[in-house]
């Protein structure tokens, strides 16, 4: 093997860049034409967001970098400075292209007689009759115009709140700018009340047709749209605090008035107003961002959702109920029977709903933990929580509150949990609790029972409809120790235990991960095959790539399947010609953690809630544990291959770091669409008997 340096920056690609790639391919379904047009609409809204918690987080955190004088490069050979100009280069493009797909998009329901967005020039007398009234009774009782001059300063501007920036010649008459906020307490897109077909008109262009209502005596030269993004990352020293709570609820203040790091602006040639924004909001020229568009594609979210627009949308997944779960039976009965493995949104979450549901109210229960990260907003797994405590049970939850954009979310909910008699705690200091586990103790005629929940998604009944999640339910007893040492470790000071099963991060991830590596390494170095298929949504960590190109260069076959960021380059000569990357991009989001290992023919499979990122190895409590059942083996590499074969929502990385879409004329395969008619084929036959279930497991 030759001596080849790991390290050299050509060998990986650049964080921030790599995501803005992948924010491409989601963006590039909206120009699939054989998808329905309202689901063509939706990448774009989902890009949009995406874009949004970039700026705030990332190129955020990047001119916090910049402007300490942190001039470190990263594993690509990049500063931050120069991040930074690469960012709004892409950026820039990805935005362009963004509403080139929305106007296409938005003519094509024209064509089709589906609803129509129209400008205000566009309506008739009936409809502009019509705006009027609403205007008059909905709009106007709402606005609060904002004069900008020596004795009114520049308003602070919520952040991603949309704005109008009015120029006009004041009573004295004197050049002038005012601002004024479009409410967000109003629908973004206005349904005209009249008429047969369903037409819609966006709220800031009814209130710029109005503005002259609101600067009477003055004459208005332009208004113009914009919208602010700021910093939004929290900024919270846990070495030194007495109460977390406290500190992040101060913390979540101080966001709403980060500094502005985006402004996008609708496209115009007046000088006035972009420089006015430009110096009030202290931005450079690469962080502002003329839109041809409606700003803010986000609200399509709302539109879409509208009764009425099913005709230009799929026909959505239901969950079908898992064939492995007999709902006839005591569910602690089924879990006893055998391990349990669901594969959701395909199959149902409500066993996990259930599961809890049932131990709140089961006096055989004596104690329920869960670890919570992001949960619905109206969670019915937090109510049985609560049910539990108020039924006598003790129950203990670790409630994330560093979990980014949910914070207030999980505070509210911790405190309800807390008033309901739940020891609530909130992980250990410096390191967020990223894992996903339940633990149910029961008293039973034998003893006690421990009972497992692991997965690889969060406890949110609402995003387990859309996003794919694999989770294990055990009452395997190695499991039930290693759950209890677990939640001793993060709620006492216990030391960290030797573990049955389960690899926890930060303390042995990382090593384990290694020592997989390795293994299959030397079984080709022993005349073996080595074989690695690894799922996960990203893969950055610089160390864990150069394990990889070394198990590559030692002959081991490497499929990834990384939904987003990826650090790694695969097929360079000499170094990654083994390895090939996949991103698949579908109906769902593709969200689960699955490794394969061929092990020398006894193959290992695990399951994880981590990415192989730094801050999953090295900043979160993380669970990595393995499926040992023969027939979930069996199950989960089946999975992986219908991934490998995907030709409908995967894409391939070049040697250059660029993706190209797979295609299959002849047989074409959605691994998301095969594996919900394999549930729903499964849901319909004959549910797997109690016995069929009790086969001891596969060791490892």
């Amino acid at each position: 093997m030759k001596k080849i340096n790991l390290k050299k920056p050509e060998y990986f690609f650049n964080r921030e860049l790599s995501w803005l790639k992948f924010n491409l391919r989601v963006l590039k379904e909206a120009s699939v034409d054989t998808t329905p047009l309202l689901e063509r609409l939706k990448f774009i809204a989902i890009t949009a967001s995406n874009l949004d918690e970039f700026f705030m987080v990332r190129v955020a955190g990047l001119w916090g970098q910049f402007e300490s004088g942190i001039n470190k490069k990263d594993a690509a050979g990049y500063t931050a400075e120069e991040q930074l100009h690469e960012i709004a280069e892409s950026a820039h493009d990805q935005v362009k292209l963004q509403y080139k797909y929305l106007h296409d998009i938005l003519e094509e329901l024209k064509a089709v007689n589906g609803p129509i967005v129209k400008t205000f020039d566009e309506c008739n007398d009936k409809e502009l009759a019509w705006l009027e009234d609403y205007y008059s009774e909905f709009i106007y009782p709402v606005l609060t115009p904002m004069a900008v001059d020596a004795s009114r300063p520049f308003p602070f501007l919520a952040n991603k709140t949309l704005n109008l920036a009015i120029e006009l010649i004041n009573h004295e008459k004197e050049n002038s700018m005012s601002v004024l906020q479009v409410p967000s307490v109003l629908p973004r897109l206005i349904e005209v009340g009249v008429g047969q077909k369903r037409v819609f008109v966006f709220l800031e262009e009814i209130i710029e047709r109005h503005c002259k209502d609101l600067f009477k005596g003055c004459e208005i030269k332009a208004i113009v749209p914009f919208r602010v993004t700021r910093d939004s990352d929290l900024d919270v020293e846990e070495d030194d605090i007495d109460d977390l709570l406290y500190e992040i609820q101060k913390s979540l203040r101080k966001r709403k008035r980060g500094a502005a790091v985006r402004l996008e602006i609708f496209k115009t040639n007046n000088k006035a107003i972009k420089k006015f924004l430009k110096n009030n909001l202290d931005l450079n020229d690469e962080e502002i961002y003329e839109i041809n568009g409606p700003l803010d594609p986000t609200c399509f979210f709302n539109f879409i959702s509208l009764k009425g627009m099913w005709p230009w949308l799929y026909e959505p997944f239901v969950p079908q109920a898992p064939k492995e779960i007999d709902a006839e039976i005591n569910i602690f009965d089924d879990i006893k029977a055998g391990d349990i493995l669901l594969h959701h949104p395909f199959e149902s979450f409500d066993p996990i709903v259930k599961l809890v549901n049932d131990a709140a109210s089961d006096p055989k229960v004596l104690a329920i933990k869960q670890t919570l990260y992001r949960v619905s907003g109206n969670s019915p797994i937090v109510a049985a929580l609560a049910k539990a405590a108020e039924n006598g049970k003790q129950v203990t939850v670790l409630v994330e509150l560093k979990a980014r954009f949910d914070e207030e979310n999980n505070i509210i909910w911790a405190q309800r949990l807390e008033k309901a008699g739940c020891h609530v705690i909130y992980g250990l200091v410096g390191l967020k609790t990223h894992a996903k586990i339940i633990l149910i103790v029961r008293q039973e005629a034998d003893g006690i029972k421990r009972y497992v929940h692991l997965g690889t998604g969060n406890y949110n009944d609402n995003t387990a409809k859309l996003y794919t999640d694999i989770g294990l339910l055990t009452a395997n007893d190695s499991y039930g120790s290693d759950a209890s040492a677990f939640f001793n470790l993060l709620s006492g000071y216990s030391e960290p235990p030797v573990w049955n099963k389960l690899v926890m991060a930060p303390l042995g991830l990382r090593n384990k991960i290694y020592e997989l590596i390795d293994t299959e390494i030397s079984h080709v170095k022993n005349g073996g095959e080595g074989h690695i298929i690894a799922k996960m949504n990203s893969l950055i960590d610089q160390p864990v790539i150069e394990k990889l190109y070394e198990a590559s260069m030692a002959g081991v076959k490497i499929e990834l399947i990384v939904r987003g960021i990826c650090g790694l380059r695969a097929g360079m000569e000499d170094v990654s010609e083994n390895i090939t990357v996949r991103s698949i991009v579908g109906r769902q989001l593709e969200h689960s953690r699955i490794f394969w290992f061929n092990n020398g023919g006894e193959e290992q499979v695990f399951l994880s809630s981590a990415d192989w990122m730094p801050r999953n190895l090295n900043d979160r409590v993380e669970l990595f544990f393995p499926v040992e059942s023969p027939k979930h083996l069996e199950r989960l590499r089946n999975i992986l291959n219908l991934y490998l074969e995907d030709n409908i929502g995967a894409h391939m990385m070049q040697s250059n770091g660029t993706y190209r879409r797979v295609t299959n004329k002849e047989e074409p395969l959605s691994t998301q669409l095969k594996l919900y008619e394999m549930a729903q084929l499964a849901a319909s036959s004959q549910k797997i008997p109690m016995e069929a279930r009790l086969k001891p497991s596969k060791k490892m």
